[in-house]
């Protein structure tokens, strides 16, 4: 550690948080709006660490590890409102489900040939499951429950933007494409009409926001308390399924409080929530060798590859079965792949204004179900593989 410029708690802190207000400040240019802050700040992280200004481990890292994705994980899904799921017609949901019985099927799948070959390739399996079923919070919470080390990290979240940034391009270019190809209307006959397709605005993920410090002061509360909870009740069952079970029981605990409604009235969470992931995220770049990130990352990528295009695939054939719109199906596969907030603005950028709440209620199951999916499927895998 002391052949770094920078080594002691509060400097590595001050270093952290520089990083993490960069990565927003950043967002205002087109390069780093299509990388989005999450790689932005594991880049700068593997930067700094592999040019000795940091150490790849410090004491105040295990302190960042304990409480930031709890933290974290808790405030986006003070976000699920059950309620409007309940609302959502049929279509939409089963398209969703459809989603989510693809990535899981197809991950184990190519699982059985990939795992046995990358360095926790198990626990990656969770992680992709999860980030496809309900965006890279999903990845990097079940990564933490699945005790993943640094390098599983940073592979993981690079194969995912490498594979996984042209998809999104072709996704949102998808509707314009779609609407001027009449081979696929033929093939597709089932579409919302353009009165269906009219409704309200969505409010964008870090856009410019009225919070009130109330509203941060019971989050974290909140946050803190269910992180309590969670480690108190895991505590109780011992062996490696510690972790594992702590994230479970956050997730189902947050859901719950989501629903109260002094709790649904608050502001900010998944902005708060994204803010602290972070800070965890830096430190998964301080921790990074580049010589040995390199080094097993091709297959990485190649495992992403085949379960992006395999369950996309798989998703497509089963919709076009149950004769859902295409519209769903389009915000559905964005909603997995990447958040509520992208499936609504794919909605907005595409002036479907109804499909915007569509979206972000379809986000919200992805992100209440890929942990649970995740980690469970990542120990069948496991077990299966005889790891």
């Amino acid at each position: 550690m002391n052949d770094t410029l920078f080594t002691g708690t509060g400097n590595l802190i001050a270093v952290i948080s520089l990083i993490v207000a960069l990565s927003f400040y950043l967002q205002r240019f087109k390069i780093f709006k299509n990388v989005g802050p999450a790689l932005t700040v594991i880049i700068f992280g593997i930067i700094l660490s592999n040019f000795k200004v940091v150490p790849a481990m410090a004491e105040v890292y295990g302190v960042i590890f304990q409480y930031a994705i709890p933290l974290s994980m808790t405030m986006m899904l003070l976000n699920v409102d059950l309620s409007k799921m309940v609302k959502l017609s049929k279509e939409p949901l089963l398209a969703m489900l459809c989603a989510a019985a693809s990535v899981g099927l197809v991950s184990i799948l190519a699982g059985f040939f990939f795992a046995p070959r990358i360095s926790e390739g198990w626990k990656m399996a969770g992680m992709f499951i999860g980030t496809y079923t309900g965006g890279s919070s999903n990845l990097t919470a079940i990564g933490t429950g699945l005790n993943a080390t640094a390098e599983t990290f940073a592979a993981a979240n690079a194969a995912d933007y490498v594979i996984g940034m042209p998809t999104m391009i072709f996704l949102f270019a998808a509707p314009a494409i779609i609407k001027k190809s009449k081979s696929f209307q033929k093939f597709w006959p089932y579409s919302l009409s353009d009165d269906e397709l009219l409704g309200e605005g969505h409010e964008e993920l870090m856009s410019d926001k009225k919070w009130s410090i109330k509203d941060i002061a019971w989050l974290f509360a909140i946050g803190f308390i269910v992180t309590e909870i969670s480690t108190i009740l895991s505590a109780m069952i011992p062996g490696t399924m510690q972790s594992a079970l702590r994230i479970l029981i956050i997730t189902t605990i947050a859901i719950a409080a989501a629903q109260l409604k002094p709790v649904k009235k608050l502001k900010g969470s998944i902005d708060l929530g994204l803010y602290i992931a972070l800070y965890f995220l830096a430190i998964i770049g301080f921790m990074v060798n580049l010589k040995d990130f390199f080094g097993s990352s091709i297959l990485v990528a190649l495992y992403v590859t085949c379960i992006i295009v395999f369950s996309l695939l798989l998703h497509l054939c089963l919709c076009r079965l149950f004769k859902i719109k295409y519209q769903y199906v389009i915000i559905s596969i964005v909603a997995s792949i990447a958040d509520g907030s992208t499936a609504a603005l794919v909605a907005a950028s595409s002036q479907w204004q109804s499909l915007v709440s569509v979206g972000v209620v379809l986000g919200a199951i992805g992100a209440a179900i890929g942990n649970y999916l995740g980690i469970s499927l990542a120990y069948f895998l496991k077990a299966a593989i005889g790891l």
